[in-house]
Formats: C-alpha cells, sequence, structure tokens
C-alpha cells in the first residue's frame, strides 16, 4: 500500500459506506452514534450504535448526525468520520489520504464547506467533493463522458437526487429530501392512524424491506409486528399486508414520481430522446423498495432499470471517480484551495 492513498466515501444519512483505491469497498455501516451525554465519550459508531436506536437509557444517546442528505450535528460527524477512516487505514498517524466525499445535488456551500471541514479534521490531506448523481452513474457502469443523456435517481436514506447527466456534467437535476426515512415516516403514522398501534423507526424500516410495495403485488405478503396499542398502552402484535403498505406510502412516492416528472419536463428535447431509448436508471437503497421501477415506467412510459448492487453504486462511483480525478478536477469538482487551509 503506497504513501498516496485515495478514499472515496458515500457519507449517506442512512449509511457511510468507504472505498478504498485497489481494494474496493471496504466499510458500510449505518450513519449513527451512541454518545455518553455525561463524559461525551463515543460508546459505538456504526451497526452497534444502530442496534441502540431507541432503546437508549437516559444517559446514553444514539445519534443519527446527518439529516435530509446534509450534516445536521458537525461535531458528532466529524468524529464518526474520523472513526470510519481510522478503521479503514489502521490508524497511521503520519499519513493522509485524499478524500472525496459525496454530497447531494441540492447542497449550499455552506453545507459544501461543513463536509469539507469535517474531512480535513478528520485527516484528509486533500478532501474532493462530487456530486451524488454523477457518482451514482459512475457506479452504475454509466460512461457519462460521453455526449449522451443519461438519466439517474438515486434514491438514499436523506434524499432522491434525480438528475439527467450528459458530457460528464449535470443538464437538469432536482433533489428532494424525500427518501427512505420519508418513508419510514409515513409508515409510522400510518400505523398510529390506522391501527392505533406506535411502533419505532427501526421496525418500520424492517416492514419497508420485507413487505414495503409502490405497486401492486401478484401475490400479497404480510408480516407481524409489535408496537405499543396507544389505548390500552401495552404491547400488541397485529398482522400488517403488502397492500397496506402500498397507502401508507402513496403519499411520498408520488413526490418522487412528481420530482422525476419535472427533471424530465426541463430536459432538453435532444437529451430527452436519449433517455427515452435508454432508459432511466435507478440506483441507491430506496431503488430496491418492490415495485418502484414498474411504477416509475408506467408513469413515464420510459424503461426503467435498477443498476447492480444499487446500494454501492455511489460509494463505487466516487472511488473511480478518484482514479482519473486529473480528468474530472478541472470541471466537476469543488477543491478546497489554499485559502482554506487551517
Amino acid at each position: 500500500m503506497g504513501f498516496g492513498q485515495d478514499i472515496g466515501i458515500d457519507l449517506g444519512t442512512a449509511t457511510v459506506l468507504v472505498y478504498i483505491k485497489g481494494k474496493g469497498i471496504v466499510l458500510r455501516e449505518p450513519s449513527v452514534v451512541a454518545i455518553d451525554k455525561n463524559t461525551n465519550k463515543l460508546l459505538a459508531v456504526g451497526e452497534e450504535a444502530r442496534r441502540m436506536l431507541g432503546r437508549t437509557p437516559g444517559n446514553i444517546v444514539a445519534i443519527r448526525p446527518l439529516r435530509e442528505g446534509v450534516i445536521s450535528d458537525y461535531d458528532i460527524t466529524e468524529r464518526m468520520l474520523k472513526y470510519f477512516i481510522n478503521k479503514v487505514t489502521g490508524n497511521r498517524k503520519f499519513f493522509k489520504p485524499r478524500i472525496m466525499v459525496c454530497v447531494p445535488s441540492g447542497v449550499t456551500e455552506v453545507e459544501k464547506r461543513a463536509v469539507i471541514d469535517a474531512s480535513m479534521q478528520a485527516g484528509a490531506r486533500k478532501t474532493y467533493l462530487i456530486e451524488e448523481p454523477i457518482a451514482a452513474a459512475i457506479g452504475a457502469g454509466i460512461d457519462i463522458s460521453k455526449a449522451c443523456g443519461s438519466m439517474v435517481v438515486d434514491m438514499g436514506g436523506g434524499t432522491t437526487d434525480i438528475a439527467v447527466i450528459s458530457l460528464g456534467g449535470t443538464v437538469v437535476s432536482t433533489s428532494i429530501k424525500i427518501a427512505g426515512d420519508k418513508f419510514d415516516e409515513a409508515i409510522v403514522r400510518y400505523m398510529r392512524k390506522k391501527h392505533n398501534i406506535m411502533i419505532g423507526e427501526r421496525t418500520a424500516e424492517e416492514l419497508k424491506i420485507n413487505i414495503g410495495t409502490v405497486y401492486p403485488r401478484v401475490q400479497e405478503v404480510t408480516m407481524d409486528i409489535r408496537g405499543r396499542n396507544l389505548i390500552s398502552g401495552l404491547p400488541k402484535t397485529i398482522t400488517i399486508s403488502s397492500t397496506e403498505m402500498m397507502e401508507a406510502l402513496e403519499e411520498p412516492i408520488s413526490s418522487v414520481v412528481e420530482a422525476v416528472h419535472s427533471v424530465l419536463e426541463r430536459t432538453p428535447p435532444e437529451l430527452a430522446a436519449d433517455i427515452s431509448d435508454r432508459g432511466i436508471v435507478m440506483t441507491g437503497g430506496g431503488s430496491l423498495i418492490y415495485g418502484l421501477d414498474k411504477l416509475l415506467q408506467e408513469k413515464t412510459g420510459i424503461n426503467v432499470i435498477i443498476a447492480d448492487d444499487s446500494i454501492s453504486c455511489v460509494a463505487l462511483g466516487t472511488g473511480k471517480a478518484l482514479d482519473n480525478i486529473e480528468a474530472i478536477e478541472a470541471s466537476a469538482l469543488t477543491e478546497n484551495r489554499a485559502s482554506y487551509k487551517r
């Protein structure tokens, strides 16, 4: 392993993935940190901390430092990044990697600064930012350098990024804060309204993953869940069907469909023609919800393809972008220049 090791990070609202040049994806952990409030000590990071969500005593808090695709708790994000970087580089003090971090396409300059600062504080020699849809497209194996339009819908935990890409840049894009987390919230609300039962975020997520549906299934599936009955105040088990999931997810899903529609409406005609030939590529964990590809296909009349290993696309793309950083450096990347050096 040489001195100039490059690291690509998909800093997601739900999951952090780390890619190391030559090794591929070396880490995939939930973006959750558990902290002891009294001593401000990190107790757990990643999967271990995720198990604590909704189950902690008073002095311990399990925090998700990123909300809706951006840093909501700067200090914790920096500590989480440091922890993950040390974990993959083996804590070498004198050795500083070049790091490329992925950000949603709609982030402000201030939000970009926060990501760059957190990365530099966590030990980067140089930090680059790349927009999520571009990284997702590269990771999905699309050759983005050609003069040919490609459309990517990248649905993560905090944001859904939709972009039309040509000649290595974004032509039209939008980023909406409706994605996996909002689906979970919709499921929690639905259970409360329809079944008078209160369930936690984690249970909602399990429902979404196991029987979540946005397009009628050939065969209905069900799942038993436990929650607290709001009338009696006691724990209760009920069976939920995939048809009910369709009802629960209807609202957030229609916002996603609308956003895709609005991007298509603003796409120049030549590129729109390319997209109707080549189809829409879906990446991110959200694309795995049953029937989302069928629904988009029905609503847009364009073939929809789910990328292989869609959860890793952004991280892979971020890593691949590092390999030809010289080519990209000029155009798509925001780089921290000398003026920001501490």
